[in-house]
């Protein structure tokens, strides 16, 4: 119990500082609000061109719902928004990580407290103002019907984005510049986790294969909830069990990077680092 207080004090300290150091730069946060909505400008003119003003759906998704999913992934957008890999693979590349190696603090923790501090700053000069903007200038519902749930998944794509990024910038150990990785994994994360369009429009089959990928559970899957119905290769779920399943799969990356973080610490002490 006094571990766990220990370390909910360190991640709030961290936390705090952060805040507090890029709040300097909160115009940055005011000037990215806009980023949202010409987004979600932008797809409402091409989706009202694909269903041509009929009221009829596609792939089981009325033009409202997708007026709906594309607001809930804007505001989802800000809320898990991660460099984690970019800052991990920059220590690594300078050599500043052996400075963390020397701290009393996993740099992994430290991270993750550095995140979340870094998006509550982005709740507040961005969520809210773009949430407000959807809501009542666009007129797009996006208060869940289980507000409970929606906020867990969202904070499991959270842990799941920063866990998934902070395994990409590891790769620095092994490879002189992970640049190309990181660019690579950032386009099929941008088109595999729903981002893009709506999963329900790829393949049957590779919407199957998406069941046992992170991708979905960044995006796809908190904007479901959000809206209140979950599909995905032919299968409708309750939201509690994806949500459930999503957990899960958030578990399994985070025991996945502890394996990548070993290695990579022999490595890195192997060499001398």
């Amino acid at each position: 119990m006094h571990t766990i207080k220990h370390r909910f004090e360190i991640l709030k300290s961290v936390a705090f500082v952060t805040y507090k150091e890029w709040s300097a730069y909160r115009t940055h946060s005011m000037v990215s609000i806009l980023v949202g909505p010409v987004y979600f400008i932008i797809q409402y003119f091409i989706w009202k061109a694909v269903y041509g003003g009929s009221s009829g759906s596609v792939n089981g998704m009325d033009f409202k719902q997708i007026l709906c999913y594309y607001g809930a992934i804007t505001l989802i957008g800000y809320l898990v928004m991660d460099f984690a890999d970019w800052n991990l693979q920059m220590l690594i590349r300078t050599g500043k990580f052996l400075t963390f190696q020397l701290r009393p603090m996993h740099h992994r923790f430290f991270a993750l407290s550095q995140k979340i501090g870094h998006r509550i700053l982005g709740f507040i000069f961005e969520f809210l103002p773009c949430f407000f903007i959807l809501q009542f200038v666009f007129k797009v519902n996006l208060i869940p019907k289980n507000i409970g749930l929606a906020i867990l998944s969202i904070i499991f794509a959270f842990l799941m984005n920063f866990y998934v990024n902070y395994c990409i910038g590891m790769t620095a150990f092994w490879l002189i510049q992970s640049q190309g990785i990181r660019q690579v994994y950032q386009v099929v994360a941008e088109i595999l986790s729903g981002s893009l369009i709506p999963l329900i429009f790829f393949p049957d089959m590779l919407q199957k294969m998406l069941f046992f990928l992170p991708f979905q559970y960044i995006t796809y899957v908190p904007a479901c909830v959000v809206m209140g119905k979950y599909s995905l290769g032919g299968i409708t779920m309750e939201l509690s069990h994806i949500v459930l399943i999503q957990g899960g799969a958030v578990v399994f990356i985070i025991m996945f990077s502890e394996v990548i973080y070993r290695l990579a610490m022999n490595k890195y002490t192997d060499a001398g680092g």
